[in-house]
């Protein structure tokens, strides 16, 4: 069974013609629900975070303005991401379905889960909304479960084109959450330099990747099997959480990577293996960037057939245009290895 964490009043949140818009998860819901296998997926409800949870990892006036800001009518906290009157309760139902999500999976009530929730959460920062994103979705559910969900340590594996720079920000000095990215450098936010690793008592597990434009399946599997797996191994996670973007797929208008979904399926498929190694198959997958809206159904619908134990069925977007990877993609791998001093 996959079980999947979803809420039509996230797509409420809503700006004329922002990128950010409610068909990326309208579009993955339909999809899934099509799905010949539909009959296998359970769709728990959801309800909203309180704000106290949310403050865990958010400062609380922080908080008190998305709300402030969506109570007076709405308005824009950067000059990319907006609030409107409903956004404060989609950006509380976004984090609160990640939370339950995480507390099932570590309760044994779910194998593992599927959260497509809106806005995204990734570049929140403690004190900051930005890039789209309110509040951090998977920064509030990695902290639940370290608080409340018996974990001690807790894997953030980013697969997105833009580096999340608010889960980093938020974790960057602690030692029981691993944070690992593979993002475009330098693209927004810029940030995610190989030499930012963690300071303090969370030296080492911040583990980013900058990757230069034109990587595809290729580099990302490398990626997976070279820096990720040995990185996870070393700091055996209780659970795995994947921020899974799907905007470093060739056909995205906003970024200019070359994955494939077969990449994005293999490399998803890894670290479910990687998760039954470590944690007993504890893995929860949350959505973040994408904005091509026949990738994102592809993607989404391929991350629920893993999670249900099938091979996905085929790729529906197809390769991308003839190129190749770039030569010194290898080497940016071999630079993070040797900075972290894997085996």
């Amino acid at each position: 069974m996959v079980t999947v964490y979803t809420d039509e009043r996230c797509l409420e949140h809503f700006a004329p013609g922002h990128p950010e818009r409610p068909e990326r998860v309208a579009s993955a819901v339909t999809a899934l629900r099509a799905n010949p296998h539909a009959d296998r997926q359970v769709w728990p409800e959801v309800w909203p975070a309180e704000p106290g949870l949310i403050a865990r990892v958010h400062h609380e006036p922080h908080v008190r303005r998305v709300e402030d800001v969506a109570k007076s009518g709405g308005g824009w906290m950067d000059p990319d991401t907006f609030v409107v009157p409903q956004s404060y309760l989609a950006a509380c139902l976004a984090a609160g379905a990640t939370t339950q999500a995480v507390r099932d999976v570590l309760s044994g009530a779910h194998e593992n889960a599927l959260v497509l929730v809106r806005p995204p959460g990734h570049h929140a920062t403690a004190t900051r909304s930005m890039g789209f994103c309110l509040f951090n979705n998977v920064a509030v559910a990695a902290q639940w479960a370290i608080d409340e969900g018996g974990a001690q340590r807790v894997a953030i594996a980013d697969i997105d084109v833009h580096h999340g720079n608010g889960t980093q920000d938020i974790f960057y000095t602690r030692p029981d959450v691993l944070y690992y990215s593979t993002h475009q450098f330098p693209f927004y936010p810029g940030t995610g330099r190989l030499e930012d690793a963690g300071s303090d008592d969370g030296v080492g597990t911040t583990v980013n990747l900058p990757l230069m434009p034109g990587c595809g399946d290729e580099t990302f599997e490398s990626a997976t099997d070279r820096l990720l797996a040995p990185s996870l191994r070393r700091f055996n996670p209780d659970l795995v959480i994947i921020s899974v973007g799907f905007d470093a797929h060739w056909a995205d208008p906003l970024a200019q990577m070359r994955m494939s979904l077969n990449g994005y399926a293999a490399v998803l498929k890894r670290i479910g293996e990687l998760a039954e190694e470590l944690c007993a198959g504890r893995l929860v997958v949350v959505l973040e960037g994408g904005y091509d809206l026949k990738v994102i159904a592809g993607g989404v619908l391929a991350a629920a057939e893993l999670l249900d134990g099938r091979e996905p069925a085929s790729d529906p977007v197809g390769p991308p245009p003839v190129g190749s990877e770039p030569l010194r993609a290898e080497a940016v791998i071999g630079a993070a290895r040797t900075l972290h001093r894997l085996p």
